[in-house]
C-alpha cells in the first residue's frame, strides 16, 4: 500500500502541533485509521504506511518530525527499522507501539532510540500525551541550541530602542506597522546602526514572539559550510559528516531566522535560499528529503543591495523577494540628539556588569561627543562608554594626544573638523593595538573592510 498524505483543517478548539509532520507505520488498517483520524486535525501533515519498507521509501523524499511505529510488522520489524533509521542519521522523535511487550522488548526499544513506548490498545488521551511529550522534547532541544548561540536578550516593547529623535520615532512607528505581518524584511544601514536589535524588536512585537529568534552571521561562516549551516546535512553527505545535523531553518521553526550580512552569501547559496523562501521547504545537504518550514525571514546588510545587484554580486530575484519590507537605519551622525540618552542607557547597562560606578558626563564633554562623526555608529559609542567606565573618565584622549579628556574638552584643544577628528581617533586606536586591524575594527565598532577602506583613502591623499 502506498503511503497516504492528509492535509488537515484543524478545529480551533483542538490542541495541536501545526508545524509538525507525522508518519504512522502499522499493518492494521483499523489502527491506521484511528491514528490518522486522531492526529490529522492537529498536525500539518499525517502520512500512513503499512510496512517499514513503505515508510522508508516515503522518508527518502520527505521529512517527518515524528514516526509512530508498530513493532510487529510484515517483513522488517519496527525495532530493527528504528535502529537503521538512527544509524542513517534520523534525528526525529519515534513512538513505538505494540500489543505484545515485555520488559526486554521495552529495553530494546529504548536502546534503539525510541522516544516513547505505548501498549495497545490505548485511548486517544494516551497517544496525544505521548505526542505532546515528544513535541516538548523537540522544542526544548531547539531552544537549547538557540540559547547557546544567543548573544543578546530579546528586546521587549521597544525598551531597547533608545532616543526620542525624529529618526527614532519614525523607526518605532515602522516597527509597529511591520511587526504583525509575516512578510520578509530587509534591514539596510551602516555597521553598528543596530540592525539586529531592530530585527529582534520586530520578532518580539510580532505573532511569532513565543518562537525562537535564530541569528546567523553569513560573513562568519565559510562558503563551504554555509549550506550545511542553513539547511543541515545527512550522514555521510561530505567527508567528516559522521552523523546527520539539523540546520538553522530547522531550529527557527515557528519563529524568525535572521540572516545578517546577507550580501556575503555566495551566489549558489543565494539561489537555494530563494527556493527555500518561495517553496517554504528546505533540502539538507546529501539528502532527498524535503522539510517544510514555517518561519519568518529577516535579512540585514551594511551594503546597498541595489548596488550589489548592479555589480552582479547579488541575485536580483532574491533582492526583490527580500525587499517586501525595506527598512533603512540612519547612521548616528544623522540623529545626534540621541547621543545623550544612549550614553545614559549604556552607562546604566554596563556599569553594574563591570562592577563600577557610573560616570558623570559634563555638558562640555557631551557637546564634544556630538561633534564627532561616529563612523562606527551606536556600536562605537557603546565601546567608548565601556572603555571610559573601565578607565574612570570619559576616554576621548585618543583624539587629543598629550591632554586628558577633560582638559581637551575644557580647553577646546585640537581640531573640530569632523573628518580630522575621525582620522586621528582611528589612527590612535590602531596605534594602541600595534596595528592589529581586526582588533581596532572591533574597538571602533566597524567592519575590518570599512577600516581598511578608510586607511587606504588617507594613504592615497
Amino acid at each position: 500500500m502506498e503511503p497516504t498524505s492528509f492535509t488537515p483543517f484543524p478545529e480551533k478548539n483542538l490542541e495541536g502541533w501545526p508545524d509538525w509532520s507525522i508518519l504512522i507505520v502499522d499493518d492494521e488498517q483499523g489502527m491506521l485509521n484511528f491514528l490518522v483520524k486522531t492526529l490529522a486535525p492537529r498536525c500539518q501533515f499525517v502520512m500512513s504506511a503499512s510496512s517499514a519498507e513503505e515508510g522508508a521509501e516515503w522518508l527518502r523524499g520527505h521529512h517527518a518530525d515524528l514516526v509512530i511505529l508498530d513493532i510487529s510488522l510484515p517483513g522488517k520489524n519496527g525495532v530493527r527499522w528504528l535502529k537503521e533509521l538512527r544509524e542513517q542519521g534520523f534525528t526525529g522523535e519515534v513512538i513505538l507501539i505494540t500489543a505484545f511487550a515485555d520488559l526486554d522488548t521495552a529495553i530494546e526499544a529504548l536502546r534503539a532510540g525510541a522516544s516513547d513506548f505505548i501498549l495497545k490498545p490505548f485511548r486517544v488521551p494516551q497517544i496525544l500525551n505521548a505526542v505532546k511529550h515528544c513535541y516538548e522534547r523537540s522544542r526544548l532541544r531547539r531552544e537549547n541550541f538557540v540559547l547557546k548561540r544567543a548573544v543578546a536578550p530579546l528586546a521587549v516593547d521597544g525598551q531597547a530602542l533608545v532616543g526620542d529623535s525624529a529618526a527614532m520615532q519614525q523607526l518605532r512607528a515602522a516597527i509597529a506597522r511591520v511587526a504583525p505581518v509575516n512578510s520578509t524584511v530587509l534591514l539596510q544601514g551602516e555597521s553598528g546602526t543596530g540592525k539586529e536589535l531592530v530585527a529582534r524588536e520586530l520578532h518580539a512585537q510580532g505573532p511569532r514572539a513565543a518562537g525562537p529568534f535564530v541569528p546567523v552571521n553569513c560573513a562568519a561562516v565559510s562558503p563551504e559550510l554555509i549550506e550545511s549551516e542553513l539547511f543541515g546535512h545527512a550522514k555521510g553527505a561530505f567527508t567528516g559528516a559522521t552523523r546527520a545535523r539539523d540546520g538553522l531553518f530547522h531550529y527557527a521553526q515557528g519563529g524568525t531566522l535572521f540572516l545578517d550580512e546577507i550580501a556575503e552569501l555566495p551566489l549558489p547559496i543565494q539561489a537555494m535560499l530563494l527556493r527555500a523562501i518561495e517553496d517554504l521547504q528546505v533540502r539538507p545537504v546529501g539528502s532527498e528529503q524535503l522539510m517544510p518550514v514555517n518561519l519568518r525571514i529577516m535579512a540585514a546588510t551594511n551594503r546597498r543591495l541595489a548596488d550589489e545587484v548592479a555589480a552582479g554580486r547579488f541575485r536580483k530575484d532574491l533582492f526583490f523577494r527580500l525587499q517586501v519590507v525595506d527598512l533603512t537605519l540612519k547612521p548616528l551622525r544623522e540623529h545626534k540628539d540621541d547621543i545623550a540618552p544612549l550614553v545614559e542607557h549604556f552607562m546604566g547597562q554596563l556599569a553594574p556588569a563591570l562592577g563600577v560606578a557610573p560616570l558623570q558626563i559634563s555638558e562640555p564633554e557631551m557637546d564634544f561627543l556630538r561633534q564627532y562623526d561616529w563612523p562606527g555608529n551606536v556600536r562605537e559609542l557603546r565601546n567608548l562608554v565601556e572603555r571610559s567606565l573601565i578607565l574612570g573618565s570619559l576616554n576621548v584622549s585618543a583624539l587629543y594626544p598629550g591632554d586628558t579628556p577633560r582638559q581637551a574638552v575644557a580647553s577646546g584643544a585640537g581640531p573640530t573638523d569632523l573628518h580630522t577628528l575621525e582620522k586621528r581617533h582611528i589612527l590612535a586606536v590602531l596605534d594602541s593595538v600595534q596595528g592589529d586591524k581586526t582588533r581596532a575594527a572591533q574597538l571602533l565598532g566597524v567592519s575590518r573592510r570599512t577600516l581598511e577602506r578608510r586607511v587606504a583613502e588617507w594613504n592615497a591623499l
